[in-house]
């Protein structure tokens, strides 16, 4: 919608007029289905008397606008989106009376319908800028402000908001009204409200303040399957470690666990009112990794009670350091507080796989990122912000000392605790407590692009001494930047032992590394290790090579490291080679399926399984690739008998297996397991599994949609229903390829999240020519439906729609010419249409280089 995309020039022209002080919004959730009435009135002051500026409502209505008592014309003061008012005073008074819109996109004021007993559920997600489609606000993050919020609703329902629920007073029969105490000065994008007959489980957690209310909420069909105990532990645990380290009291009155349908992200860190995804309430058996998971976002929402509540970026071009920052203290927080202390090895395996790809990919940033307008916002929610800065956030803390580290925070809190800050603030604080001058550092890690590779040069004499060693650095393609490094070199040899040969490390080294190339003389005279493992323990951020030797070794020994971290490093320095057309992408494929017989890592398996699969279907060559599909199947298949029963490498192997099997007698294995004519020892078949396995049969062509719709009664939910459109548009034909597009991308009427689901099971083709045909009409459907759509659909839509499986020089070039036809596109789009491209390119090479092999 034209207007919607705010400009830093725009955010920082406002703030120097405005300063705002309080908002009392009324909202009135009784008026019908589709909309809601909301009432604000905000007090703020100007330092320019006389001058005017604009404020955000993005509302079907808008009734009436007083400004210090003078009636508005709403026809020529707003106009969809912006309110303009003239003539600021220097103390003023605005009150917008409008109509609201209920979103079903996951932005704004969600409004979701169970189908289990037609209750209605509301809850808001604000980030980036979608607080102004429920009230009207100066929307930038560095206008805070009080908000005292009062709610119409059903008497029945819980209301909840940042701060503590009043008790409702009647206001006429099954209705109540709950007026809610002013907050703490806060961001407009932090404020909350959920709404709903949510149940809800409730405990305290002590703090420094004294006792905090705790409470988790869910839908009350969910209730059956909270593990609320788990959920608390892991709060609680996160309150003592934090108030600790950052040596600052918990900032607000109380602490909400709200989990939400129909949800975009993992979690929001709303002040006091955490809303997350209701996928992480498990009504079935989930992998380790999920569960691991879910502490760490919980972990990483509480952290932001401090990095990002209490002190804010002041625009966006800090979101890296909001984000960045949860990831590090959540991580640590896990690693040293919780059941989970091999969190960095869990962080390594997956985070820096994310951080490592989306660097590579042509829309790559440096970590503090040029934000010119909300819309750059919006699709840096990204490897790079996220995990990068994760990583690059744990290597200044190695860099400076944890013990300066952690007192620079300390000083960082109590100097700008309820104010907004940039990244200057941060590292002024740090230089203080340590001592280091960090501007180089900043230049290097913060302000440049692209991931590093460091490759290990070993010359070996006659007598199988190392005569030199080196590690050679480079940069990334079209980036010069070569960063300083701190790193550990693994000395590994090969030893008998009686379940057979292992990787043993015979020693470690750790060193810094610099420049084009850095001489490891403590090498020199040591007979050569059968493998030298370049940052071991993953200390550094940089894509590793092995040498000729060392990969030798590796290949030989798949199983050969005793410890998942060494293995992983292995495996991804293999999957960074066969994405860079360094190894093929069978000689991959042969690795992981020798290195998964007794993996017990749930984020290993997870990873190393989703890679395998990407290579088999993307980066083998067409010629090979069913060859190495029917090889992968097979593995896949060997590897699901023999693992041990009920366990969480059973659960991968299986998924992975259905996920690549392509029907025949692997269809009859899975049909067995389904309708139980069949079994697999320990094999819990329960409703998740279900789905899994009846919309890889849908997939093959081996189930009905008359099956679908019978599953869909027997699991009556809003999950149900999400499946079921995915296992709908995963069967291979024509029609039902057609019917799904129809459904995502030219019906506007879906919520996000069954948008999403039908756009996974378009894509998930047996016979990937039954998408050739969309290549032309999504390159066409581009500009209309970024131009149509909120960003949530639209990025959801671009991403789950784009025929990536194709993977051939067609797709590219189409991909290529639309861009190269649309230089003018809207940046965000841009973005999500190259890094589709890139994808395909990438492929392409990995290709060629298979086809060689």
């Amino acid at each position: 919608m034209p207007g919607t995309n705010l400009t830093r020039d725009e955010a920082v022209a406002r703030a120097a007029v405005v300063a705002v002080d309080h908002y009392d919004v009324a909202l009135d959730l009784t008026t019908s289905e589709e909309t809601f009435r909301t009432t604000t009135t905000v007090t703020f002051t100007s330092a320019q008397v006389g001058e005017s500026t604009f404020v955000d409502l993005i509302a079907p209505s808008v009734e009436a606008i007083t400004l210090n008592g003078e009636s508005l014309d709403p026809a020529t003061h707003f106009d969809g989106v912006r309110i303009t008012l003239p003539s600021l005073a220097e103390h003023n008074t605005l009150t917008v009376d409008a109509t609201a819109a209920y979103m079903n996109t996951g932005e704004g004021l969600h409004r979701f319908v169970d189908p289990v007993d037609d209750e209605v559920y509301l809850y808001s997600q604000f980030e980036v800028a979608d607080c102004r489609r429920m009230f009207t606000v100066f929307e930038q993050p560095d206008l805070k402000a009080t908000y005292a919020f009062t709610i119409t609703a059903p008497s029945h329902w819980e209301v909840v908001s940042n701060s503590p629920t009043p008790e409702p007073s009647p206001v006429r029969d099954g209705v109540a009204r709950w007026e809610f105490a002013a907050t703490q000065r806060m961001s407009c994008y932090i404020t909350a409200l959920v709404a709903g007959p949510y149940a809800v489980v409730r405990d305290e957690v002590q703090t420094r303040k004294g006792a905090v209310p705790l409470g988790i909420f869910c839908r009350k069909s969910m209730l059956e399957h909270l593990d609320a105990d788990n959920i608390f532990d892991c709060t609680k645990r996160g309150f003592t470690f934090f108030e600790n380290e950052f040596d600052c009291e918990y900032p607000f009155e109380k602490y909400d666990t709200l989990f939400t349908p129909e949800y975009n992200m993992g979690a929001m860190e709303n002040a006091g009112a955490v809303t997350v995804n209701e996928t992480y309430v498990f009504r079935a058996k989930v992998t380790e990794a999920i569960v691991e998971r879910r502490a760490l976002t919980l972990l990483h929402e509480l952290a932001h009670m401090w990095f990002g509540d209490l002190v804010t970026m002041k625009w966006w071009n800090d979101l890296w350091l909001n984000e960045s920052f949860a990831e590090w203290a959540s991580t640590t927080c896990q690693a040293e507080a919780t059941e989970w202390e091999s969190a960095w090895t869990t962080f390594g395996i997956s985070e820096k796989a994310w951080a490592y790809r989306q660097d590579q990919l042509s829309s790559t940033h440096p970590i503090v990122a040029p934000i010119r307008d909300l819309e750059d916002v919006e699709v840096n929610f990204d490897g790079i912000t996220y995990a990068k800065g994760a990583s690059v956030l744990k290597q200044l803390v190695a860099y400076v000392g944890r013990e300066p580290f952690v007192a620079g925070l300390r000083a960082y809190f109590a100097k700008h605790a309820w104010g907004n800050t940039t990244l200057q603030d941060l590292l002024g604080e740090l230089e203080t407590t340590s001592g280091r001058d960090l501007g180089t550092w900043s230049k290097l890690w913060l302000e440049t692009a692209g991931v590093n590779t460091l490759r290990p040069v070993v010359e070996v004499d006659d007598r199988g001494l190392i005569s030199s060693a080196t590690i050679e650095q480079t940069g990334a393609e079209g980036y010069a930047t070569l960063r300083p490094h701190r790193l550990a070199v693994g000395l590994y040899s090969v030893q008998e032992q009686a379940d057979g040969p292992v990787l043993v490390r015979t020693d470690r080294l750790e060193l810094d590394v610099d420049g084009a190339s850095t001489a490891v003389p403590e090498l020199v005279g040591r007979p050569v290790p059968d493998l030298l493992l370049v940052n071991d323990e993953d200390l550094a951020y940089a894509k590793i090579r092995l040498d000729e030797r060392s990969l030798a070794t590796a290949l030989a020994h798949p199983r050969g490291f005793q410890d998942s971290l060494p293995r992983a490093l292995v495996l991804g320095a293999a999957w960074d080679m066969t994405r860079d057309a360094e190894m093929s992408a069978r000689a991959f494929i042969d690795l992981v399926l020798a290195s998964l017989p007794g993996e017990t890592n749930s984020t290993m398996l997870r990873t190393v399984l989703a890679q395998l699969q990407s290579a088999a279907r993307l980066y083998v060559a067409p010629d090979h690739r069913d060859a190495a599909l029917t090889t992968v199947t097979a593995g896949l298949r060997a590897l699901t008998e023999a693992a041990e029963p009920a366990s969480d490498a059973q659960l991968q192997l299986l998924t992975a297996y259905a996920a690549v099997q392509r029907g025949g007698a692997d269809a009859d294995f899975l049909r067995g397991l389904l309708d139980g004519t069949g079994s697999l020892e320990g094999l819990a078949v329960d409703t998740e599994m279900r789905w899994m396995l009846l919309t890889a049969l849908a997939a093959v062509g081996s189930a009905t949609e008359e099956e679908i719709a019978a599953e869909q009664a027997r699991d009556n939910t809003s999950t149900g229903r999400e499946r079921a459109a995915r296992a709908l548009a995963a069967r291979p034909t024509a029609k039902v390829k057609a019917q799904a597009w129809h459904d995502g991308v030219e019906d506007a009427s879906l919520p996000n999240s069954v948008v999403e689901a039908t756009g996974l099971g378009f894509t998930q083709a047996l016979d990937t020519e039954l998408l050739r045909p969309y290549v032309e009409r999504y390159h066409d459907a581009l500009l209309d439906i970024w131009e149509s759509r909120t960003h949530a659909i639209a990025e959801s839509i671009l991403v789950t729609y784009y025929p990536t499986v194709l993977a051939d020089q067609g797709l590219l070039d189409a991909s290529q010419a639309w861009l190269d036809s649309h230089p003018d596109a809207p940046a965000g789009l841009v973005r999500l249409v190259a890094e589709n491209r890139d994808g395909v390119a990438r492929a392409l090479q990995a290709q060629s280089r298979d086809a060689d092999a």
